[in-house]
């Protein structure tokens, strides 16, 4: 219908019709701009977990059991959001307690922030298949 043109297809995979035969595409790029409305990525546990890669925040860990901690404390006005949120191991949540890291004498190892919702749905894919990565943002 002329809506998009293959750039890149799958390697061998075809798509079978009764009468025709094409290459699976891989990238396409539309003739036209599409509109479309970003969703706001949820706050929720498991969201702030797979934003820090299941890592505690603090030490480094991922083989610990995971928990979110609030970097200012919510008895000290903290609130609910992505740059007050982390995963911390229980170790690192319990040492820091209800204080702020600083007064834990304990460091973040990067500051938290809200993701871009284009880069969060593509870390869902695992791995970026490589004919997609020139035209991607992402390294």
């Amino acid at each position: 219908m002329g809506k998009a043109e293959i750039i890149e297809t799958a390697d061998g995979i075809k798509i079978h019709a009764v009468n025709e035969s094409i290459s699976l595409p891989s990238v396409l790029r539309l003739n036209r701009i599409v509109k479309f409305h970003r969703r706001e990525i949820p706050l929720t546990k498991s969201n702030v977990m797979r934003r820090d890669n299941y890592t505690c925040q603090y030490c480094g860990t991922s083989t610990a059991r995971m928990t979110l901690d609030h970097i200012i404390p919510r008895t000290a006005g903290g609130r609910d959001d992505w740059e007050n949120l982390v995963c911390a191991c229980e170790d690192c949540n319990s040492r820091k307690g209800n204080r702020t890291p600083s007064e834990a004498g304990i460091a973040l190892k990067r500051r938290p922030k809200k993701p871009h919702y284009f880069s969060f749905i593509l870390q869902s894919f695992g791995t970026t298949p490589e004919e997609w990565r020139p035209y991607l943002f992402m390294p």
